[in-house]
């Protein structure tokens, strides 16, 4: 059963609606006021919160920008309930972060309908998408599911990417992000020497070249295939009319960008601290969380001794050797570009040093 706050100081109007959720098979949390609201809401984590404006005490643009700055209740859609007279104001609660608003007298059916629309489109975003190029458009098709989206581009051209072919070049101007439908992909930086720090890994459901988008438009790493790959294109204007419009699309992109930053930090630690055993170790153990298959003679991953060691951060000869006495410790096996993972939790312990 969703729960509903309900911030209104009119007590018939808060009663009223009160009945007409909890008949709908709603659980109702009441509020008086915007203070109170707003101890309710960190308190029960509702699912919805439905808030008029005008209120003693804390008026409902203070609950909405309350709400807004707490990680626990930031994502909680968000409905003002408005008089005529307070139309004029709806646009500023819409810049806060209001997700939609009712007029008031509204009738049951607008009541229900507005609430049934947010909570779907909630879970939608909770939820993300599955990561294949169909579930992809499904979230953005419900991403743009309101009027304010409805001009934006809906080109989806797919880009065939042959393996070792770049896809964007480090200080390209970039003019769209890239979502990966069928493959694998790297990105990586080039120190003054002219080696190469892999900075991430890419499969089938990840997006690629966001970070330069966001960060003013030219990339910051560049972006090769693995292996012969497929990209869909997103427009640039796409995605940041989604990112300024639209509260949920924002936060979902912050928690990619806070995934990356960590995934770098962590590798970095890496190439500081750990030895050739360990960064390969690390290395095959990331391959596989990403891009692992189990096969009959394990759990395998297929890239080239050059590719993974530009992943390890060592030279050819150097990963070779090291593959040499994994093997012979019996954790992998190997056969041309195929690599199979023997013993996971001997690769765990070799990992954490």
């Amino acid at each position: 059963m969703k729960t509903i706050l309900l911030i209104e100081d009119d007590a018939d109007v808060r009663e009223n609606t009160a009945e007409i959720l909890e008949l709908a098979n709603y659980r109702v949390l009441k509020a008086e006021n915007g203070r109170r609201g707003v101890e309710m809401a960190r308190k029960a984590q509702p699912d919805l919160v439905l808030c008029d404006i005008m209120m003693p005490e804390l008026d409902g643009y203070g609950v909405l920008h309350l709400l807004g700055r707490d990680p626990a209740t930031a994502e909680v859609p968000f409905i003002f309930l408005t008089a005529k007279a307070e139309r004029s104001e709806v646009r500023k609660g819409m810049e806060l972060g209001a997700d939609d608003y009712l007029t008031k007298p509204f009738d049951e059916s607008e009541l229900l309908n507005a609430i049934e629309g947010r909570l779907r489109r909630s879970d939608l975003f909770r939820k993300g998408f599955d990561h294949s190029l169909e579930g992809l458009e499904r979230f953005m098709d419900q991403a743009r599911g309101v009027d304010a989206l409805k001009d934006i581009s809906r080109d989806r051209k797919l880009r065939a990417v042959p393996r070792k072919e770049v896809l964007f070049y480090e200080g390209d101007e970039l003019r769209a992000v890239h979502f990966v439908h069928k493959g694998k992909l790297r990105t990586f930086r080039m120190n003054k020497d002219g080696k190469e720090l892999v900075t991430g890994l890419y499969g089938p459901g990840d997006f690629m070249g966001y970070m330069g988008v966001l960060e003013g438009g030219r990339s910051s790493e560049t972006a090769e295939a693995l292996e012969d790959s497929e990209v869909a294109i997103i427009p640039r204007e796409d995605l940041l009319a989604l990112l300024y419009r639209d509260r949920d699309v924002s936060i979902r992109f912050i928690r990619l960008l806070t995934r990356d930053v960590k995934d770098k930090e962590a590798r970095l630690l890496e190439m500081a601290y750990a030895s050739v055993r360990q960064r390969v170790a690390q290395a095959l153990l990331r391959l596989h969380e990403r891009f692992g298959q189990e096969k009959d003679a394990g759990i395998g991953v297929r890239i080239s001794r050059e590719d993974l060691a530009s992943i390890v951060g060592t030279a050819t000869e150097s990963l070779i050797r090291t593959l040499t006495e994994l093997k012979h410790d019996g954790l992998i096996e190997s056969a041309g570009r195929d690599i199979q993972l023997r013993d996971l939790k001997g690769l765990e312990r070799l990992a954490g040093g």
